[in-house]
């Protein structure tokens, strides 16, 4: 049996030794477009800090690793996939044939349509390559101008505001991490910034970049505003890389569409991670939810199908949870609320304290907070675990800080898992 697995990030690598440890004989390929060892892309800021070198970014440190396991690595990239003939095109003009198939081939960074995107010092921030080229230019005192301030802006510009940059941040969205947060969340996260030194532009496009003398650039803003910088970071978001699967046969939405066992409508073939569209038991329908965990648990479950056992996907974890230059914020599920649902808001501003609960029935079925760490572990097992709360809702629509009293009265009675609470000694 031969397994192909699309993708070389977290995904790939957690299938590729799934497979390995329970399908000892049967062959593995596992195809890469980058020169570097298989590296988790979330360590990168890391990198950008100091915190790690290159080799911390690997996910697995041991040079052997692959060739221990017997997987073959392939470096290139797919641009074709014949699901009839079974084959997959790279492009180095290999083709590969399969008996199995895993598409894990992640997200690419969103190019925005700006004049002068090409210009030497305009850069994502999504490879190691892009870390070096970042590196080289955002010294100490740089002007260093980031365009976007969603989930991976901010985690790029706190590692950005830590090699001491001068940073300006312009976000297109009304409010910082506008997929994220609602208002008022998303209007303290900016002041926040703001007040550690951040220049934010919201409700703000980048209309050109202008290459200048001695190699500075020249950004014209959508409010008449101009900014000099020597970088240009592009954190403007990412969509699913699964181009390569036109004309394959393969159903596509957002994602790639799987069933419960991360299987695509062409039997034998499946997806994983940030590529991947499945379904989600909180909202109700399938979604794309691009972060590790569910990277890991999709390449397991997937893994495990593949090998000819049977495993379902329990669900997709709706969850994010922000560290911005020190102030932490979560959303959980749908944070936005949903028709004819009820909500509750508590705002501290000068506490820095926010919190909003979203209701369905007596359902806590989404959640926004910040400045409310205690309480992370608790709304995560409320949302995921679809507790009914009965009378408990009316308590927390009164006072929504009672989240933890809610859990140990609705959700241990009803045998949900205790441990959510353990986030208070953490």
């Amino acid at each position: 049996m031969h397994h192909v697995i699309l993708g070389a990030g977290p995904s790939g690598v957690i299938a590729a030794e799934t497979i390995r440890k329970h399908a000892p004989l049967d062959t593995i390929t596992l195809v890469g477009d980058e020169a570097e060892p298989p590296y988790s892309r979330m360590a990168i800021p890391y990198l950008l800090i100091g915190n790690i070198d290159e080799r911390g970014t690997y996910l697995r440190k041991g040079a052997s690793h692959y060739d221990a396991l017997r997987v073959r690595q392939v470096r290139a990239r797919a641009t074709a996939v014949d699901s009839a003939r079974r084959t997959v095109t790279l492009d180095d003009g290999q083709t590969l044939a399969f008996d199995k198939l895993l598409i894990a081939t992640g997200s690419h960074p969103v190019r925005p349509p700006i004049p002068g995107m090409d210009a030497p010092g305009v850069h994502p921030c999504w490879t190691l390559e892009d870390a070096r080229a970042i590196m080289a230019r955002a010294k100490p005192g740089a002007r260093v101008l980031q365009m976007g301030a969603g989930f991976i802006g901010c985690i790029i510009m706190e590692a950005l505001k830590q090699r001491g940059v001068a940073l300006s941040v312009v976000e297109m969205g009304d409010r910082m991490v506008p997929r994220m947060m609602g208002p008022t969340a998303g209007g303290m996260i900016k002041r926040w910034c703001e007040a550690q030194g951040v220049k934010v532009y919201t409700g703000t496009r980048v209309e050109a970049i202008e290459p200048q003398a001695g190699g500075a650039l020249r950004v014209k803003l959508s409010g008449g505003d101009t900014v000099e910088a020597d970088l240009v970071i592009s954190a403007t978001g990412v969509r699913p890389a699964i181009g390569f699967l036109k004309d394959s046969g393969i159903t596509c939405l957002q994602g790639v569409l799987t069933d419960e066992h991360l299987q695509t409508n062409v039997p034998g073939i499946y997806a994983a991670g940030d590529c991947a569209e499945a379904y989600d038991k909180v909202s109700g329908k399938t979604i794309v939810s691009a972060i590790q965990p569910n990277a890991a648990e999709q390449a397991r479950v997937a893994a495990l199908n593949m090998v000819g056992q049977v495993a379902e996907l329990k669900g997709v974890t709706q969850i994010n949870v922000l560290d911005t230059l020190g102030m932490i914020s979560a959303s959980f599920g749908n944070w936005e609320g949903v028709p004819g649902g009820e909500h509750v808001e508590l705002t501290d501003l000068n506490a820095g304290r926010h919190l909003s609960l979203q209701f369905k029935g007596d359902q806590l079925v989404g959640c926004n907070s910040v400045g409310w760490t205690e309480h992370v572990g608790v709304m995560r097992g409320l949302v995921e675990g679809q507790v009914k709360l009965g009378e408990w809702k009316d308590k927390l629509k009164a006072d929504p800080t009672r989240l933890m009293d809610a859990y140990l009265a609705s959700a241990q009675a009803q045998g949900h898992w205790a441990g959510a609470g353990d986030t208070r000694r953490r």
